[in-house]
């Protein structure tokens, strides 16, 4: 294949154009009112999602699953109301987390588990705090 720099980027530009002109969702399962995911199984209301499962009003989240209004979130779990967080698990309103679990209201940690605002709890107490401020936001969800 011979391209030139201008035929070249005259095919990429087609190219885009086609993709973001569908709202497919190829590989997909079960997946409802989803825009533009792949292989993503049982998810609603996500957009261009990846390999998903059970999320729900999430854009652009990779092999994520149970996770509820989250974006640029990867390789994580029951994540709720959280962003570009990486293999966490169970974080709540939370930023830039890596590697974290149990963490609510938490901002750039990374392998850190029962924090809220990025202060350590013991595991009692965090459930205490968590399930108040649940209440207090009105996060109902699990």
């Amino acid at each position: 294949m011979q391209l030139n720099k201008r035929d070249f980027l005259k095919a990429l530009n087609t190219l885009e154009r086609s993709f973001s002109g569908t709202s497919d969702n190829p590989g997909s399962y079960r997946c409802e009112r989803c825009d533009s995911c792949a292989e993503c199984m049982f998810c609603s209301d996500c957009s261009v999602c990846y390999k998903c499962t059970y999320c729900q009003d999430c854009k652009s989240c990779t092999n994520c699953t149970h996770c509820h209004d989250c974006n640029d979130c990867h390789r994580s779990s029951y994540c709720v109301q959280s962003n570009h967080c990486t293999g966490s698990s169970y974080v709540i309103m939370s930023r830039n987390c890596s590697d974290c679990t149990f963490c609510f209201g938490c901002v750039g940690l990374v392998r850190k588990e029962f924090h809220v605002l990025n202060k350590p709890l013991d595991r009692k107490t965090y459930f205490e705090v968590v399930a108040k401020l649940k209440k207090e936001l009105g996060i109902n969800v699990r």
